[in-house]
């Protein structure tokens, strides 16, 4: 069976509720996409200035993300550096978290990597995206301390509803060859034309956004995709 993300992309925090609300008992977990407006043009939750109040609730634990009792979450950092900000977004309760290899500086992100505490190790899964313009050599010095690669299957990242990008056909299947092992995540124009294809190169697993939002029956959406 094919393993199933969810993907959304939000504005504020009631957005985040709102958006959140159409997974609960349907889902395990949810990715939630979040652009810094520097990395990538867009700028969504929690980076804007006006959900402050609402995240230091968060952080002070006073309140949890929404349903956080129900869902986990996945935190897809389109962000510049993001790791000079790993505290504050560990404080927000993720399982996975998903750092951008055009984004980060290469000695400091692996110095990063490889001086994380045991504890982290052990509660949140690290993933690291690339985009369908990077060639697979440039994962080398941090293959070994990661647990994912996503790669995108648009071009222009940080936006829902973008066209499919067949590069990331063969960057899977040449990620598949020289990592037979690793876990493969595809996000960006996944749908149901696109998703066997990207099975066939050799992801194992979906993140899907337009796809599922828009669907008229988000479940049963999951489940048809989970059985391709």
């Amino acid at each position: 069976m094919t393993e199933i993300t969810p993907a959304i992309l939000v504005k504020d925090f009631n957005e985040l509720n709102e958006k959140l609300a159409k997974f609960v008992n349907i889902t395990n977990l949810v990715q939630i996409d979040i652009c810094d407006g520097r990395f990538v043009p867009n700028t969504s939750w929690p980076m804007h200035q006006r959900d402050r109040e609402n995240i230091q609730s968060v952080l002070n634990e006073e309140q949890g993300l929404p349903f956080w009792e129900q869902l986990d979450f996945e935190f897809d950092l389109m962000v510049i550096n993001a790791h000079k900000q790993f505290d504050f977004f560990t404080r927000l309760g993720p399982k996975r978290i998903i750092f951008h290899l055009e984004a980060e500086t290469e000695d400091d992100f692996k110095e990063f990597l490889e001086s994380l505490d045991p504890y982290i190790k052990d509660n949140i899964e690290i993933g690291l995206a690339l985009n369908t313009t990077t060639h697979i050599d440039k994962l080398q010095p941090f293959i070994n301390h990661v647990d994912f690669i996503q790669c995108m299957g648009i071009e222009r990242i940080g936006f829902q509803g973008e066209p499919f990008d067949e590069k990331v056909l063969i960057q899977i299947k040449d990620l598949r060859k020289k990592y037979p092992e690793i876990k493969i995540s595809v996000d960006g124009s996944v749908n149901e034309n696109t998703a066997p294809i990207l099975l066939e190169a050799g992801a194992n697993r979906l993140v899907i956004g337009s796809a599922l939002v828009n669907s008229y029956d988000i479940g049963e959406t999951i489940k048809e995709f989970e059985l391709l």
